[in-house]
């Protein structure tokens, strides 16, 4: 029989058995169609839940992200945490059924968010399966176990702006609204309760913070250190007099102020003493007016404090000794710790680039940190710490005011990250990545030599650019955040190339968004991430 008979052959007994209309054939067809029925509902059922399990896994992400890093990271509160950004993000109709409350759960570096849901069947009814119990979870880990993380924080003047005064200046008219400051602080808690939480040992996790305006605020702390240059310092805050000017009459002739001499009788130690004697009573002492020479005060037995002609218009040493008078500096200890980039008055030391590097000064002058008493002085800076209430301190007491020297923060922040002085960090323990997270709102406009405070300076630019590039060499990763609200200054080049790579930076157009642009690159640099 050829192939083509057995085909004709088939299709004909097809035809037969589909024509008989006995009793057989009907309860065959009767039994075959329940699990025919049964199949078809398995089938659309499957498809329903696999509906609610991708929903289930997108939403548990995101919730499992929250948990890891929820403030404070107490159980409540990362229950709370992933179970608000659960709701939030699970869109499933609520006829796929109502999920269960979620387990969280912390073991070590990972959390885990679990939760089901006992999905109602429809055909799968016929076999008494009335519901499907469709189960997820999500974990998240910190796959980075030890960190030392520079934060270099803009708070110049331009600071004091908010989205809704994108002109303001400093003082801030009202700091503790949505200003640029205010977002920054807010922000950088929470970068901080993210670093902390995912130290698995205190101390896997250490973070310095260094506040920028033209200069830096090393601490008063510091004020003995053998690192401060205070030349400049001692030229600039001090008195001028002139020491042979011993009269009232030739004091005020050469344009000065005249502080008068006066008599001390120390045997008359009580008010009601000095007042029948003519005295004057103040502040325990007895100064007798009628005796307003040396000779008769101490011929009184008096003690005589000479006069004095001070230059209060000659305020820096050049100026009082161009009047040919004594310049004396004042108490070091009058100081706000506020030190300038390093190198010589003239401008940068090219041949060593100290202004550039993280390299200890050698005890020449321009390797040393030259104090100034800067009237906009920041916030002093902390030098790597894991004691992170003082870190939030140090956050909380940052003001807005001065002009921009992003160089000069970004040296401090790889100062904190390196041993040797002026900070002096321990050497790097193995497995330890280092990161410098710098954050400016504006364009840099003044440093030692450079700028006027108000425009732009290439050559503050330049010396930025040094650094970037001398502290990536030394192994340091850069993330950078430029915030210019509503993007009027357009593209900070200088911010961007100094990032390690295009992905490290940010280019935000409005404060609002300072809060998450540091949470992405805090889950970056904690590797904190989906595992499964």
């Amino acid at each position: 029989m050829s192939l083509a008979d057995t085909f004709r052959n088939s299709v004909r007994h097809a035809r037969d058995f589909l024509r008989k209309k006995d009793a057989n054939v009907a309860m065959i067809f009767a039994i075959s169609i329940i699990p025919v029925v049964i199949a078809a509902g398995a089938g659309l059922d499957l498809a329903r839940s696999m509906i609610v399990k991708s929903a289930l896994s997108e939403a548990l992400d995101a919730s499992a992200l929250a948990a890891a890093s929820t403030p404070g990271a107490t159980q409540a509160q990362m229950q709370t945490a992933a179970q608000n950004y659960f709701n939030a993000n699970y869109k499933v109709d609520s006829t796929f059924g109502a999920p269960t409350a979620l387990t969280v759960s912390k073991n070590g570096q990972s959390v885990t968010v679990s939760t089901s849901v006992p999905m109602p069947t429809t055909l799968m009814n016929v076999a008494g399966i009335s519901t499907v119990n469709v189960a997820s979870s999500s974990t998240v880990v910190w796959g980075q176990t030890k960190l030392w993380v520079s934060l270099v924080l803009d708070n110049t003047g331009s600071m004091c702006q908010s989205d809704a005064n994108p002109n303001a200046g400093s003082p801030c008219p009202n700091p503790s609204s949505d200003t640029k400051i205010a977002s920054l602080q807010t922000a950088t808690h929470s970068l901080l309760t993210m670093l902390q939480n995912s130290a698995v040992n205190a101390g896997d996790v250490q973070v310095a913070i260094a506040p920028f305006v033209k200069d830096v605020n090393v601490g008063t702390g510091n004020v003995g250190a053998s690192w401060i240059d205070w030349t400049d310092w001692d030229a600039a805050n001090g008195t001028c007099s002139v020491s042979n000017k011993h009269s009232q009459a030739s004091c005020q002739a050469v344009t000065g102020t005249w502080t008068p001499g006066s008599c001390n009788i120390s045997g008359i130690n009580t008010q009601s003493t000095c007042t029948t004697t003519h005295g004057t009573w103040n502040n325990n002492r007895c100064n007798i007016s009628g005796y307003n020479t040396r000779t008769t005060c101490q011929n009184a037995v008096g003690t005589w404090t000479a006069g004095s002609c001070n230059f209060s218009g000659y305020t820096t040493q050049s100026t009082c000794q161009a009047a040919t008078a004594v310049w004396t500096p004042s108490a070091h200890s009058n100081w706000n710790g506020c030190v300038m980039d390093r190198g010589t008055d003239a401008g940068p030391d090219t041949t060593n680039n100290w202004d550039v590097m993280k390299t200890s000064p050698d005890g020449t002058t321009a390797s040393k940190f030259p104090a100034e008493q800067y009237s906009n002085c920041p916030q002093s800076l902390a030098s790597l710490s894991f004691d992170w209430t003082s870190l939030g301190s140090k956050v909380d007491a940052m003001v807005a005011g001065g002009s921009t020297n992003q160089t000069i923060g970004l040296v401090w922040g790889w100062h904190a990250l390196s041993t040797g002085d002026p900070l002096n960090a321990s050497s790097v323990p193995a497995n330890t990545s280092r990161y410098i997270i710098i954050l400016s709102d504006g364009l840099n406009t003044q440093d030692r030599w450079y700028g006027n405070g108000s425009t732009q300076s290439t050559s503050v630019d330049n010396r930025m650019s040094a650094v970037c590039t001398n502290a990536k060499a030394d192994g340091i990763v850069i993330y950078a955040v430029f915030v210019d609200i509503g993007g009027t200054q357009g593209n900070s080049t200088v911010l961007q190339n100094c990032a390690t790579d295009s992905t490290k930076y940010y280019d935000l157009t409005s404060a609002s968004q300072i809060q998450n642009a540091l949470n992405a690159i805090g889950e970056q640099i904690t590797n904190l991430r989906v595992a499964q």
